[in-house]
């Protein structure tokens, strides 16, 4: 079956999920990414890569963190950039999703990066695009529904990489809200994709999607036998704004069980590193101690992040060359 992130030469045209990507195009993402690294590095505050090039944020869902970084790794990259408030724009007048996408493509848009809480929104507009023969227009995945983040899954991949250098002799936790988070669900893809030989989910059981050993991971219900030997902690957020009903008792009793914190911690391995994707919820799912310790690299992470995202937007517009 056709991916249809993937062009006819087998070429990344939309980054839409982790899964189903070869491992080459993982690695050649962080490999431009690193690039980026390199160049800001020499202080280079711009390179014209996607000089008169437009790309278009389009955020059905809130995220100032996510739209930022992408937004900065746009203008890094030199492209023209529109953030549209869609709350306030015309679907919420009426107009469909594809009407809007209809309007912009004919105001020459050349990326879309996409947030929306439906999971399949951007899989929707891509083949759209498809259909109405805009093989030009490409799309960006920033999150829809509880289904993938790629770019968050990416630069988790480039910070483990870049501390651990290695991904074939790690043993990684992912811990907490896995039923809700798209993160967790890009993580694990990328981390078996990268060929991460032991994934462990650590949660309640009210937050595992069902059968979730088929993606390969082990389960563990007590976060301290979980924890033990790890070489990467990733903790997630709790997704409160996607729960129904009471699946946790309190979020006290949910720290006490899975919270980060230094005496778990010290279970793992000594030099393990702590991620998270953002925002943290401190004194809930991370202790502030952990959270501000030299084992955390929660702040490089964003760091990474912008370059990560000038890669993948590098990539699909077909320019690359971030270190010529």
């Amino acid at each position: 079956m056709h991916n249809p992130q993937l062009n006819k030469n087998g070429e990344l045209a939309h980054l839409l999920s982790i899964e189903g990507l070869p491992k080459g195009i993982l690695t050649q993402i962080l490999d431009t990414a690193a690039s980026f690294m390199e160049v800001s590095a020499r202080d280079v505050k711009k390179v014209p890569l996607l000089r008169g090039k437009s790309v278009f944020n389009l955020f059905f869902e809130n995220s100032t963190r996510t739209r930022t970084t992408f937004e900065i790794a746009a203008k890094r990259l030199s492209a023209d950039v529109i953030n549209l408030d869609i709350n306030k724009s015309s679907t919420a007048k009426g107009e469909t999703l594809l009407d809007t996408i209809d309007n912009l493509v004919a105001m020459h848009a050349n990326l879309f990066v996409v947030r929306h809480a439906s999971s399949g929104a951007p899989f929707l507009i891509t083949e759209h695009l498809r259909r109405i023969g805009r093989d030009d227009v490409h799309v960006v995945n920033a999150g829809d529904g509880r289904h993938a983040h790629p770019t968050q899954g990416l630069l988790d991949m480039y910070t483990i990489r870049h501390y651990k250098k290695d991904f074939t002799q790690l043993t990684v936790a992912i811990v907490g809200d896995v039923l809700h988070s798209r993160v967790a669900r890009s993580q694990i893809h990328a981390l078996t994709t990268l060929g991460v030989p032991e994934i462990r989910v650590i949660a309640p059981k009210t937050l595992l999607p069902t059968a979730v050993e088929r993606l390969g991971v082990r389960v563990f219900h007590d976060m301290k036998e979980g924890l033990r030997g790890v070489d990467v902690v990733m903790m997630l957020r709790l997704q409160s704004e996607r729960m129904e009903g009471a699946l946790l008792p309190s979020s006290q009793e949910y720290f006490k069980a899975f919270g980060l914190s230094p005496d778990k911690l010290a279970l793992a391995k000594p030099d393990a590193i702590v991620m998270h994707p953002g925002p943290m919820n401190r004194g809930v799912e991370i202790d502030s101690a952990v959270a501000d310790s030299g084992q955390a690299v929660i702040l490089p992470q964003v760091t990474f992040g912008i370059a990560v995202r000038m890669a993948v937007m590098d990539i699909l517009a077909g320019t690359q060359g971030a270190a010529e």
